[in-house]
């Protein structure tokens, strides 16, 4: 039974071009954006080349462009019930799976309805060719940073295991990470933000098809 799903945001950013005025702040975009661990973020497309003596571009004399950016285009689906999300940009498919439907409470032993959730990732990972899936977990800021970390990690290999079971295919490579109580995507003064801050994150390329 396919569970049922409400898109919640379609952001599409492309082909941002930013003048660099004089005395005018650089654009950049939004940062709260779910978990971007360092060297993580996703890359763009090369964009299009502007002319920069082209008539139709109204400047302020001396005034000159910044370098032309472009955003990735990103669209989120989240179930009804909040427990799983996925995040595609022009560059990676993420899925997110809140850690109540994978594990116990403070526990990174998978439950039995887990592994149905996992096969369905990494079906998407082979409809795309993946050959780097990364999986990080993460959790929220009751306990210590320390038991944060070492449970965060655990469940991302708890998730990896079962994934490399799945695809069956030494030609993919992983990069398992615990993060911990970083990066969180809600607010941790309450139930519902730890709630989905206690996550698992599989990421992996994307290819276009």
């Amino acid at each position: 039974m396919t569970t049922s799903r409400l898109p919640l945001t379609l952001a599409a950013a492309t082909l941002l071009l930013v003048a660099n005025l004089h005395g005018a702040t650089t654009a950049r975009a939004d940062g709260g954006d779910p978990s971007v661990p360092p060297g993580t973020e996703p890359s763009a497309s090369a964009p299009v080349k502007i002319d920069p003596t082209d008539p139709d571009l109204k400047l302020p004399e001396g005034a000159t462009l910044a370098d032309p950016k472009v955003l990735d285009i990103k669209s989120v689906v989240e179930d009804q019930s909040g427990d799983e999300r996925r995040e595609d940009t022009n560059a990676d498919v993420t899925f997110a799976l809140q850690a109540e439907v994978l594990f116990g409470k403070d526990s990174s032993k998978l439950s039995a309805a887990a592994k149905a959730r996992i096969d369905t990732i990494a079906q998407e990972v082979r409809k795309q060719n993946a050959t780097q899936v990364r999986v990080f977990g993460f959790t929220d800021n009751l306990g210590s940073s320390a038991h944060g970390d070492v449970l965060s990690r655990q469940r991302a290999n708890a998730v990896q295991s079962v994934l490399e079971q799945d695809l069956n295919d030494p030609n993919i490579t992983f990069d398992v990470r615990g993060y911990g109580e970083e990066y969180p995507i809600a607010d941790n003064s309450t139930e519902e933000g730890r709630k989905k801050n206690r996550r698992v994150e599989v990421t992996f390329p994307r290819t276009g098809e």
